[in-house]
Parts: C-alpha cells; sequence; structure tokens
C-alpha cells in the first residue's frame, strides 16, 4: 500500500481537537484513540473552516 496523502494540516487537526474538547484524548493516547464519531466531527469542522475561507475569498 502506497503511503496516504496528507489533506489536513497537524496544526489544523490539533485546533479542532481543542474545539471539540478531545485535545487531552489525543495528547494523552494519540489521533487512534478518538472515537470515530470524534473523527467524523473533526473532518465536518474542517470542511466548515474551508468554505467560509472560500466564501470570503470569494467576496473579496
Amino acid at each position: 500500500m502506497g503511503r496516504r496523502r496528507k489533506v489536513m494540516s497537524e496544526q489544523l487537526k490539533v485546533e479542532i481537537a481543542r474545539e471539540l474538547g478531545i485535545l487531552d484524548t489525543v495528547e494523552k493516547e494519540g489521533w487512534g484513540a478518538i472515537k470515530a464519531k470524534d473523527a467524523g466531527n473533526i473532518v465536518k469542522r474542517a470542511i466548515q473552516i474551508a468554505e467560509e475561507a472560500a466564501a470570503r475569498d470569494m467576496n473579496k
């Protein structure tokens, strides 16, 4: 299997994990310890952030 391409920066993931209140788990046990629901919420929030940035760019 090939390496997965990073889609989201570590910094963004950490920021969102902090926002969602799961950063303690990540820091203590790693990304593999988070629940699937939390992983999904991280992705949803990242998409929301990207959409908001795109909308701001379009309004410039």
